[in-house]
């Protein structure tokens, strides 16, 4: 079940709820025992009352019904997506040519692209990392080594002293 983030009552304080309103307490009160608005406790009590005897039972009615439209009517026409679809597929092209071969506006074609899934190509499958174990621990022990010049005396750096000049 999904619960929006802000949602005051989960599942068991609304159907608490729709009791305490079918055991005769009043929308109002029961939404001020509640902590909800009598608006919201209406809805659930709405919603309950029409509810058929599985969806009682099951407590489907008290769930959030999604906020996406039923319908859409300015949506594009599947057959028109279908082409842009079919055209992403035999080319491989993103929204921009895509748009440019079949006519539509790339922002229409990068919406219908994404609703089918093709928005993104998939990404190559790549080669298993090169693993390898050797028998004792320190067998793979690697160590670089320097170096240093051999100073007679300390430069300037430490003396403070840049008036000596030292050339050998």
């Amino acid at each position: 079940m999904y619960l929006h983030a802000n949602a005051r009552l989960g599942l068991g304080g609304r159907f608490a709820l729709v009791q305490a309103i079918e055991g005769g307490s009043s929308i109002r009160a029961a939404a001020v025992r509640f902590g909800v608005s009598p608006a919201t406790a209406h809805r659930w009590w709405r919603r309950w009352r029409s509810a058929g005897a599985e969806a009682r039972a099951t407590l489907s009615c008290l769930f959030d019904r999604s906020s996406r439209p039923h319908r859409s009517p300015r949506q594009l026409a599947p057959e028109l997506a279908e082409a842009i679809c079919a055209c992403r597929r035999k080319t491989g092209w993103g929204p921009r040519l895509v748009a440019g071969a079949t006519g539509f506006p790339h922002s229409t074609v990068s919406k219908v692209l994404k609703r089918a899934g093709l928005s993104r190509p998939p990404k190559a499958a790549r080669e298993p990392a090169n693993r390898y174990e050797w028998p004792c621990p320190g067998d793979l022990l690697h160590m670089d080594t320097s170096r240093y010049a051999r100073f007679l005396r300390p430069g300037h750096r430490v003396t403070g002293d840049r008036s000596q000049h030292s050339r050998q």
